[in-house]
């Protein structure tokens, strides 16, 4: 064989091996199919003590949802439909970003104890600007609440698709 042809196909195959391809898996082993509007993110989480030796850490499935807030009084209907993301780290936390009149608000959402479906948001800019939410989830990708920001502005939030 000649030797650039060799040259390529090692490359190729080097580039192959090195690229990763991530592909869920639902418990009956079939690939899980997820909802428009929700990515999985992979994260890598340490293994714990209760792992055994020479394990592969285990592997959660974050998922990014859109967020979207519709004005419920006279303030907000000035700006209008405001849209983010939560990310649902899928241990009672995630975290929380919009655009609000310019501004970029991040902060973080979390569940409450002894209530796994009822939760918190809060947010907050640079400029200090902040928001402060409380909502609940019809399941890990789908909820609603309402969110109230330092202007008085409030809204209906709707999270997921």
């Amino acid at each position: 064989m000649n030797p650039k042809i060799k040259l390529a196909v090692a490359a190729s195959l080097s580039t192959l091996a090195l690229s990763g391809c991530y592909v869920a898996v639902a418990p009956d082993g079939k690939p899980y199919m997820y909802p428009p509007g929700v990515v999985p993110v992979p994260v890598a989480t340490a293994p714990t003590s209760a792992s055994p030796a020479g394990s592969q850490p285990s592997s959660s499935l974050p998922m990014v949802l859109t967020v979207r807030l519709y004005p419920a009084n006279e303030l907000a209907t000035q700006t209008g439909i405001v849209t983010g993301t939560v990310t649902n780290m899928m241990t009672g936390k995630g975290r929380f970003e919009l655009n609000y009149r310019g501004e970029v608000l991040t902060g973080e959402a979390t569940r409450v104890a002894n209530d796994e479906r009822r939760g918190v948001a809060s947010a907050y800019s640079p400029t200090g600007a902040f928001m402060s939410c409380d909502y609940q989830m019809n399941n890990p990708r789908q909820g609603a609440g309402t969110c109230t920001f330092s202007n008085g502005a409030r809204y209906q939030v709707h999270i997921g698709s």
